[in-house]
């Protein structure tokens, strides 16, 4: 069995009026993509930023590697675990490669110089992300599409053992949807490891995910592995609207009527 990186005992959570989940136990081991499906309004990203340790539960605990989420300093946190946020705005007025640079902050020493391996690194995200031309030009002139994957290169850069994404296909086109999604799956989904993304294309979480949770937003959920939770009739019951499941070159997908 692989490493536990992300464990969630008991956790409850409720955002307003909304109870996004109740008594949720989840284990997130190393190799493994989880994708996070729900209507609008059901609290998939409340839920993504109290796994980051970015607000608290009502009840239960976090632990990342078997410590609680409450016990770990903020830089020794940011190491551990990345974040990306939906529609995150940038206010920093430095060029694409320093931006993506700073996502080497939490590993940087007591002095905070960049070492040569920091610069490589974030060379070398800027390269996957396929923005190295773009690397002098200021984050204010960027499309949407080519701010997305900015932040998708800072988590590259930043190399956490999980990465929690928000949106990580918006404002991409279908093909960079796919390329993008299949860099962070094939950087993430390691021994040692895993990814966490909120998706509303359930046919992006059936190509790329190999867990899901479905959350319904009134506190009830289901978790388990996508082969075995995407059925016709929970995702009928998650979204309330009939769905066809078809195979189409050996992926499940699902067809809303």
């Amino acid at each position: 069995m692989n490493a536990s990186l992300l464990s969630l005992e008991k956790l409850s959570l409720h955002i307003g009026s909304t109870q996004v989940c109740q008594a949720l136990d989840l284990d997130i081991q190393a190799g493994q993509c989880w994708g996070i499906l729900g209507p609008n309004g059901a609290g998939k990203t409340t839920l993504l930023h109290t796994l980051a340790g970015l607000r608290g539960a009502d009840t239960g605990r976090i632990l990342y590697a078997n410590r609680p989420v409450t016990d770990l300093a903020p830089r020794e946190l940011a190491r551990l675990r990345g974040v990306l946020f939906q529609n995150e705005a940038h206010s920093f007025p430095g060029t694409l490669f320093e931006t993506v640079l700073a996502g080497r902050h939490p590993h940087l020493g007591r002095l905070g110089w960049e070492t040569p391996e920091d610069l490589e690194l974030a060379r070398k995200a800027l390269e996957a992300t396929g923005l190295q031309s773009l690397k002098d030009r200021t984050v204010q002139t960027l499309s949407g599409g080519e701010r997305q994957r900015m932040e998708i290169a800072m988590l590259l850069a930043q190399a956490p053992d999980l990465a929690l994404l928000d949106e990580p296909s918006n404002h991409l086109d279908p093909d960079q949807q796919i390329l993008m999604l299949r860099l962070l799956r094939d950087r993430f989904i390691q021994p040692r490891r895993a990814l966490i993304m909120v998706l509303h294309d359930i046919n992006l979480a059936m190509r790329f995910c190999d867990h899901l949770l479905l959350l319904k937003g009134n506190g009830q959920q289901l978790s388990g592995p996508a082969r075995e939770i995407a059925t016709e009739e929970n995702i009928h019951w998650l979204y309330q609207h009939p769905v066809s499941r078809l195979q189409a070159k050996g992926t499940t997908c699902f067809y809303f009527l």
